[in-house]
């Protein structure tokens, strides 16, 4: 008897749906196309803020919520009371505003405009407001900045926030003639540089201040070339996060 015909199996197709490599490619032009718009842009970081809440919407979530300014009704609030959104966006208007108001600063490197978990850091280099080993501000050539800060001190950028001063050297010793070490070298600097600023701030922010001298403790930079040791010296004014106050 011959053999019969062996049945051919059906190919079993696999994997997802032919609609989905055209899907794919449109999500992934998408998201291309708003990363795109984020890094060419300054976002606000309230702004930011309100965006994501109409997400609230996506995954076990019913709805999403409206993008404009004001009372957001599914979220029973209006964003604009929100006070941890408030700071903020406070601190974030601080750092604009810093980054404009020292700009020419920033490019000769006399200022440096940071954040890190403490807030927004601006860093003095202490070449640009002392002379070796003096704890005297140079006024005539710093009187400019010192009024500047005082007046982003004193703005409504930075309402109800507190400010550290902090002051810094490198690892080279002192003249014990005239500083015992670098501890008291960089608590004297800060305190003047907190001196100069009240000289032109309001003078109901005084209390919010702090103080501090950390010596060669907290380099920037390796203290083994003349430019690392420059980078190191150096007092940074905190405007403090809510964490660090």
């Amino acid at each position: 008897m011959a053999d019969r015909p062996k049945k051919r199996k059906k190919r079993e197709e696999g994997g997802a749906p032919e609609y989905m490599t055209t899907y794919g490619d449109m999500v992934t032009l998408l998201l291309t196309f708003f990363v795109m718009i984020l890094t060419t842009a300054t976002v606000d970081g309230y702004e930011l803020q309100l965006i994501l809440s109409a997400f609230s919407g996506v995954a076990s979530f019913d709805g999403g919520n409206t993008l404009q300014e004001g009372r957001l009704v599914e979220l029973g609030n209006t964003v604009m009371s929100l006070p941890s959104m408030d700071r903020g966006r406070a601190l974030d208007r601080a750092r604009r505003t810093a980054v404009s108001l020292f700009e020419p600063e920033i490019r000769s490197q006399k200022v440096r405009v940071t954040e890190d978990e403490r807030g927004l850091i601006i860093t003095l280099a202490a070449d640009a407001f002392f002379d070796v080993a003096s704890a005297e501000v140079r006024y005539e050539e710093t009187r400019d900045i010192l009024q500047r800060l005082a007046r982003l001190l004193s703005s409504d950028a930075v309402e109800d926030r507190n400010f550290r001063l902090e002051g810094h050297t490198d690892s080279d010793p002192t003249d014990p003639e005239v500083w015992r070490s670098n501890w008291e070298l960089s608590v004297a600097r800060s305190l003047s540089i907190f001196w100069a600023i009240m000289g032109y701030a309001d003078p109901s922010i005084e209390d919010r201040f702090q103080v501090q001298g950390l010596g060669e403790t907290r380099p920037l930079a390796t203290n083994d070339t003349p430019e690392g040791r420059a980078y190191n010296r150096r007092v940074d004014l905190v405007i403090l996060s809510d964490g660090h106050l």
